[in-house]
């Protein structure tokens, strides 16, 4: 089934390329499910991770792909999807009500694939510097907010043993970046 869901996300997302830079946007979900699957989190998971954009960013529904991965993959790239009708601080706050309140699972994924959204930004910040902000819809400033806001609220609900590593690699990359 991991096979299937790469697949599917390459197809869905061909074309697309990552903000700041030339590369595939393919390669952004394939580093979020290659983490999760490093982790040893469940198949379901590691296909969300390679399907988390496409409900937001491809023509494909949500439907499409319970129809394809079943419904617990689904349930994960649904609790992870983005309304885009709504504005950038709306999306953003109810990603971090997600977070807080989600099962395990569903956290992490959100922070999967933030902190590889962030590794990417401070790659970009050491290239090009302090003009990468102007190719984000929020500043500098919105997205301190953002980050800090899902680090606070990352771990509620979960037992220690249940946190895995890169909740504290994505909490230290955020210190950096913001502070």
């Amino acid at each position: 089934m991991k096979t299937e869901a790469k697949e599917f996300a390459t197809k869905a997302h061909t074309g697309q390329k990552r903000k700041n830079s030339n590369d595939e946007y393919i390669t952004h979900p394939i580093r979020v499910a290659e983490r999760l699957e490093r982790e040893g989190f469940s198949e379901e998971l590691v296909c969300a991770g390679y399907l988390h954009d496409v409900v937001e960013d491809t023509i494909y529904e949500l439907e499409d792909i319970k129809e394809r991965f079943g419904e617990r993959v689904a349930f994960l790239v649904a609790a992870h999807t983005e309304d885009k009708s709504k504005s950038w601080k709306e999306r953003k706050q109810h990603t971090i009500d997600t977070i807080k309140h989600a099962d395990k699972e569903v956290k992490y994924l959100i922070v999967a694939d933030k902190l590889d959204n962030l590794l990417g930004l401070e790659l970009d910040l050491k290239l090009h510097g302090d003009s990468v902000w102007n190719n984000f819809n929020a500043g500098k400033e919105d997205q301190k907010w953002y980050n800090t806001s899902i680090v606070e609220n990352m771990k509620v609900g979960l037992q220690k043993q249940e946190v895995p590593m890169y909740f504290d690699e994505y909490e230290n990359l955020v210190k950096r970046i913001f502070n």
